[in-house]
């Protein structure tokens, strides 16, 4: 019975495991093959030494990317908290509204965006109307970021909420009966309770927000240049798929050394829990 079981096992999960070599294991290889050979194929570390002209592009995209994930932690929390205390209808209905945007295409959403904030879209025309003065918003560093956070909002509001739905309220009960105020119950129970939602909330806006270059070009101009700009000019205009496998190792090292960092701090959160 038992080998009847593992040999069941091993069927179940062989599709997972084709898809896992043919869509993320082959596509490192190959990624790391093109970072350390030329365009003849022979070992080379010319792309390698490429890199330090992009450093920051680099940093850019890393301090984008913590600005927009800080920016959706600090909105989706107390969302996440409001719609974990209504009743279960009220939930599923404000879940779904949290949701619909997800529904359109990524290009729609930013392409609206592009609408609201150019110097004669709806904002300025709006303030033109008041008498107020116009304001130049699209083509800058905060149109990138309000993209990101608007994009990626979503994908902090739910792991946290679903670990916030999930808390043994009877804790704060006592919490509040021990003489702790509202304060005290959210900074001493309910933010540690919800570390491992937050953690994985923090991971899955600050990856794409690293790797993003839509955003950056329909909503900066092109003058902020992102390290997913640089990757996708590298691959769709100039075919230099060595200098942008490299890019593209360095910034996978990047996204998993986060993850690393993340999954160390939910750690330590559960171990004060």
């Amino acid at each position: 019975m038992s080998s009847r079981a593992s040999l069941r096992a091993k069927l179940i999960a062989s599709p997972y495991i084709v898809w896992s070599v043919l869509f993320i294991i082959a596509p490192l290889i190959f990624v790391v093959y093109y970072s350390f050979t030329d365009s003849s194929g022979a070992f080379s570390l010319e792309s390698i030494r490429t890199l330090s002209k992009y450093l920051p592009t680099f940093l850019r995209s890393i301090w984008f990317g913590i600005e927009a994930t800080l920016i959706c932690l600090i909105i989706a929390f107390p969302i996440a908290y409001i719609i974990s205390q209504k009743t279960d209808k009220i939930q599923r209905t404000m879940i779904l509204l949290v949701m619909v945007p997800m529904w359109m295409s990524f290009l729609i959403r930013t392409y609206s965006w592009m609408a609201i904030l150019q110097d004669t879209g709806i904002i300025n025309s709006v303030f033109s109307k008041l008498g107020l003065p116009q304001l130049h918003m699209i083509n800058t560093g905060g149109a990138v970021i309000l993209g990101m956070v608007y994009n990626f909002l979503p994908y902090m509001i739910m792991p946290i909420y679903s670990v916030m739905a999930k808390l043994d309220f009877s804790m704060l009960e006592a919490c509040q009966d021990l003489g702790g105020n509202k304060l005290t119950v959210m900074r001493r129970c309910i933010i540690p309770m919800s570390v491992p939602g937050i953690v994985s909330g923090i991971t899955m806006v600050f990856v794409p927000s690293v790797s993003t270059f839509y955003i950056s070009q329909k909503l900066g101009g092109g003058s902020f240049d992102l390290i997913g700009d640089v990757i996708e000019r590298q691959f769709q205009q100039s075919y230099n798929y060595n200098l942008g496998a490299s890019i593209s190792l360095v910034l996978m090292i990047l996204i998993l050394a986060s993850m690393a960092i993340m999954n160390h701090f939910s750690e330590e959160g559960e171990m004060v829990i």
